[in-house]
């Protein structure tokens, strides 16, 4: 039998954030997963990560898991791939089934690190090919390199629904429309404007009544929901499509922490059937830790931190560090973890209505039933400034964790000060230099150049662009607005691209100036 010092299974982020910290301290580390590549969902995340520089804000999630397995690689961590944990039973014996043998496996500590799997609805036709998680969509385009569909509906306004949504698009399909059940959308706002910026109408209220086709999916009709959430006749609509994409939640895979002994609870609030964990990821079962999704649905930002704080835990519980050194590190992770679960999306405000910010300013009710904010809405927040020359305009109107464009800009134009979900305000004492760099560092794809007067009729935008082919200067089209609808024609008078930028090129258009505070989006011509 083999034995380690930690076991983790799992090696998505907070297995190897644990598996990480662990090392660093000397300790023997094996760390299992069922698939063939490591790095869970990190390598399906090619957006850009929220949070400040200790979350590695502004940092694509495949990069963030190449960071990952070099540094794990490097401390001399064992990383399995292929192999199944298939039981947790005492004294820490852990069975796990690699290729055609079961291996028994002593750790001194585990960490069940196993994340979740995606929830389901059923509706008929449910069961056709052409209806698939968000999560498999996110694997076909962006692991295999395969277009989940030509034409896709997808139902779920979170935070999946829509990063996959934009997605879909960064790959060549068509999102025809995004629906959701609920009455307002449910992820951050300037993930949603992105996509409505990009044509994609939002069906709040509404839910899928029936998925058509005889052999794979031709169809789909959807209709708005009651208080009761029954569908109301009469308010069907029909599109065409081949997918059908489903985001509508998460669920702990925490079948692992039951077998094990663990305490369970069911809770809402972390999403379903967790284990009962201390402020190290700490079970009732001593010496296993729970980190991760497995343990409440958060971001993959939340997930990295706790496997680190059980890590330095895990090595305090068998010596390596003595308890001070373990709640000095714990310490700074903790409040690394207190940053991201601040603001509107925190797990204690889920489901709740905010009507506004911790500023005082009310909520765009525009953006929380259509997906974006409206004209007569956006002046309110600090970010949208007007200006002399070229200034940024940021359309930042949530209170996110999340501050990458303050430490971006050289000029310190942006302030949002040390509470990580103020919302971003230009200062107008700064001169911009357009240098870019903030509109390449916001995650949210919501900030923006503006020269309002350029002395000729015309102003000019410069707006985040992560498409191919990318459109070259004197290419014209139509500008679009932030409901996605063309407000008037547009010629692009440059593209930048560089290394800084990490793949968000940025893409300046000339528009009539009356269109300055409208036009958000280029779309070729023919397109």
């Amino acid at each position: 039998m083999k034995r380690y010092d930690m076991v983790i299974v799992g090696a998505g982020p907070a297995g190897l954030s644990a598996a990480i910290e662990a090392a660093k301290r000397g300790m023997k580390v094996a760390v299992f997963d069922e698939n063939a590549k490591p790095g869970g969902q990190l390598f399906k995340q090619i957006h850009k990560f929220f949070g400040s520089k200790e979350h590695k804000a502004k940092i694509r999630g495949f990069h963030i898991g190449e960071e990952l397995l070099a540094e794990a690689s490097e401390l001399g961590v064992e990383v399995v791939l292929n192999a199944i944990v298939i039981g947790i039973f005492p004294e820490k014996e852990v069975t796990v089934k690699i290729g055609e043998h079961v291996e028994h496996i002593k750790g001194d500590t585990i960490l069940i690190a196993t994340g979740a799997s995606e929830n389901m609805v059923t509706f008929p036709g449910w069961t056709l090919p052409g209806v698939i998680g968000a999560g498999a969509a996110q694997t076909m385009m962006n692991l295999h390199g395969i277009l989940p569909g030509k034409k896709v509906l997808m139902l779920g306004s979170g935070n999946v629904g829509l990063v996959v949504s934009f997605q879909l698009m960064q790959a060549g399909c068509e999102v025809v429309a995004l629906a959701d059940a609920a009455p307002r959308v449910g992820g951050y706002g300037v993930h949603a404007a992105k996509v409505a910026r990009c044509g994609v109408p939002f069906y709040l209220s509404h839910t899928i009544v029936a998925a058509e086709g005889d052999e794979y999916v031709t169809g789909v009709t959807i209709g708005e929901v009651d208080k009761n959430w029954q569908v109301i006749k009469g308010t069907e609509k029909h599109f065409d499509v081949d997918t059908i994409c489903l985001a509508v939640g998460l669920s702990p895979m925490s079948k692992l922490c039951d077998m094990a002994g663990c305490e369970m609870k069911d809770d809402p609030a972390k999403a379903g059937f967790v284990p009962v964990v201390d402020e190290y990821g700490e079970t009732s079962v001593k010496g296993i830790f729970a980190a991760g999704d497995v343990s409440g649905i958060e971001e993959a930002s939340s997930a990295m931190i706790e496997g680190r704080i059980a890590g330095i835990a895990a090595a305090a519980r068998l010596g390596y560090i003595t308890e001070e050194e373990c709640k000095a590190a714990v310490s700074e992770q903790e409040a690394a973890l207190d940053g991201l679960r601040q603001g509107m999306f925190a797990p204690g405000m889920r489901g709740k209505a905010i009507t506004e910010t911790e500023e005082g300013i009310a909520i765009s009710q525009n953006l929380l039933k259509h997906g974006f904010v409206s004209d007569d809405e956006i002046g309110r927040f600090p970010g949208v400034t007007h200006q002399t020359g070229i200034h940024p305009v940021i359309e930042c109107t949530q209170n996110i964790p999340c501050n990458p464009c303050q430490d971006a800009c050289p000029k310190h134009c942006i302030k949002i000060g040390s509470k990580i979900t103020a919302l971003p305000a230009a200062d107008p004492e700064v001169k911009c230099t357009g240098c870019g760099m903030c509109v390449a560092s916001c995650s949210g794809q919501a900030i923006f150049l503006v020269n309002e007067d350029c002395g000729d009729g015309t102003a000019e935008i410069t707006l985040p662009y992560e498409f191919l082919p990318l459109p070259k200067q004197g290419d014209k089209g139509k500008a679009l607005s932030r409901s996605g609808k063309p407000v008037c024609d547009a010629e692009v008078v440059g593209v930048r691209s560089a290394k800084a930028f990490d793949c968000t090129n940025l893409l300046t258009m000339k528009v009539p100036k009356e269109f300055a505070m409208q036009a958000r989006f280029f779309r070729e011509k023919g397109i």
